[in-house]
């Protein structure tokens, strides 16, 4: 069964350390390259939600929707549009999707391609994926402009956390946590720890750790990417909430 977005993560505390800053204070900085770092943390966590919402609502082709989705990205980049960005008016998602519509709105001649170099995002925008998501996972209909970008904004977030938290467990030798993770938490596969334990030569207790330490983690990188693209406290509570069901403390 593919992995379900919207199913909530509880466990312990996912208060952020003091050390971990938001992309929407950095924005700010008048140091050029944590500018641009904070960019890349804005296009990693929305360009794909924001090339499928051209795809569906704004009834874009492939090609134009690419173009339009680079060609924002790289405005925004140049015009520094959400450092304009304010938490009392609402969240930076509903902030972030206004912009874009404008932008469409606004757009006469065809999108500029995505720049490379110096000051500005060098993040990989893998449209061929996007675009097969797009075919797999049917779009409900009367859903909201809003509701739509948000159902896409979640799902990327928690896909993108599951890609770090693969590539984290190959590098520390903790592939079997990962394996565990999947198959009891995206596959939901029927078998008992008893079978895993089996198949994976571990012991029951061990599978039971092994998989409450990938769901720790997993949650925990969830929070962090999220706490990255929100401008404030309340805002940040307010998405965790949205996103895992739970608060945190």
């Amino acid at each position: 069964m593919p992995f379900d977005p919207d199913t909530a993560m509880g466990g312990g505390s996912g208060k952020f350390p003091l050390t971990h800053h938001s992309a929407m204070a950095s924005l700010r900085s008048e140091q050029e390259p944590v500018r641009t770092r904070a960019m890349e943390a804005i296009l990693t966590a929305y360009w794909k939600p924001a090339y499928k919402y051209l795809r569906i609502q704004w009834n874009r082709g492939n090609e134009d929707a690419k173009d339009l989705t680079q060609g924002f990205f790289a405005q925004a980049v140049e015009k520094g549009w959400f450092a304009a960005y304010s938490p009392e008016k609402g969240s930076f998602r509903s902030f972030l999707r206004s912009c874009l519509d404008g932008y469409v709105s606004h757009q006469d001649e065809a999108a500029s391609r995505l720049k490379r170099g110096g000051g500005v995002v060098t993040v990989s925008l893998d449209f061929e994926t996007a675009e097969g998501e797009l075919a797999e996972l049917p779009v409900a209909g009367g859903m909201s402009t809003e509701e739509y970008f948000r159902r896409e904004w979640i799902r990327h977030l928690f896909s993108t956390a599951v890609d770090q938290l693969r590539q984290e467990c190959g590098r520390t030798q903790k592939q079997k946590h990962f394996l565990l993770f999947q198959s009891y938490d995206i596959e939901e596969t029927a078998a008992s720890y008893q079978d895993m334990a089996r198949q994976l030569d571990l012991t029951v207790t061990a599978v039971n750790n092994h998989l409450a330490w990938a769901r720790r983690r997993f949650r925990q990188i969830v929070l962090d990417r999220v706490r990255e693209v929100c401008g404030s406290e309340e805002e940040y509570q307010r998405e965790v909430r949205d996103v895992l069901g739970v608060a945190v403390k």
